[in-house]
């Protein structure tokens, strides 16, 4: 089985680790060769650094990068390919118009899945016409380091492309969790506006940013503190769940802070762009 990674971004190139890692062939799709050749130069670095801990050997390293290819045509990505897994921005009209594509150019058995975090997956299907074989894989970052995933099935999605799916990702050394479409899916769902409600917090005045982290991470034993995940994840994407959420749900709770807004439209992103509640 041959897959496809359309994609070449953070996500993207650590899905195609997570794929090749696995023992699958998989070909790189994206827009243009630098933007591959420095997702193919991160893989490397990620296998150099477990190859100097001793977590794997140079010949599964050399057989993990013999197992990628990369194009940016997109006819000769669909080429014998069963399984495509895109990762591109999070926009509704891109997502869109990157899957009437595949459809045009892959084979009608092949599953067509989605890496988003919050949009629908019913909406993406539409644009194909094979809805039935269209799935959300939505990876944690790092892909090739965090084992969660989210299997998310459309509306029309059938038991078959939900079952493939989940096997397959299960054979990527993934522990997949089964989550009906709706906005956010699961993890989002409850972790975006928990990150918003740490922004209020510290936007009123109730506890510094530090104080507000540690708070979460020895007060509730979470790895990193909610407005260092902000800036990670990137407090534009922060902004963008949370003004879905409102959208799709019509409810208020999930008003994003003025003050993550006032962030956002001033550039301080996060880590992206080295200033957001923190400074890099």
């Amino acid at each position: 089985m041959k897959v496809m990674v359309y994609g070449t971004g953070t996500m993207g190139a650590g899905i195609v680790q997570v794929v090749a890692e696995a023992g699958f062939p998989v070909v790189n799709m994206g827009r243009s060769e630098e933007s591959i050749k420095r997702g193919l130069s991160g893989i490397e670095k990620n296998l150099n650094k477990a190859l100097e801990k001793g977590k794997i050997t140079a010949e599964q390293k050399n057989k993990t990068m013999g197992l990628i290819s990369w194009t940016t045509n997109l006819q000769e990505a669909a080429a014998g390919v069963d399984f495509v897994i895109e990762s591109v921005a999070e926009k509704m009209e891109i997502k869109r118009d990157i899957f009437r594509q595949l459809d045009e150019v892959c084979a009608p058995g092949t599953i067509l899945t989605t890496n988003t975090s919050a949009l629908s997956i019913s909406e993406i299907a539409s644009a194909t016409k094979r809805a039935d074989k269209v799935i959300g894989m939505h990876f944690s970052n790092p892909a090739p380091v965090m084992k969660w995933i989210e299997i998310i099935k459309g509306f029309v999605t059938s038991e078959e492309t939900y079952a493939f799916t989940r096997d397959l990702a299960e054979k990527f050394g993934k522990v997949p969790v089964k989550v009906e479409e709706s906005p956010g899916f699961v993890l989002n769902r409850i972790l975006i506006p928990m990150i918003n409600e740490a922004i209020f917090t510290y936007s009123e005045g109730v506890a510094s940013i530090e104080d507000i982290d540690i708070s979460m991470k020895l007060g509730a034993n979470q790895p990193i503190g909610p407005l260092a995940l902000a800036d990670l994840i990137g407090l534009d994407i922060v902004l963008f769940v949370m003004d879905t959420y409102l959208k799709e749900f019509g409810d208020s709770k999930y008003r994003a802070c003025p003050l993550l807004r006032k962030m956002v439209r001033a550039g301080h992103l996060g880590r992206k762009t080295g200033k957001g509640f923190y400074t890099y």
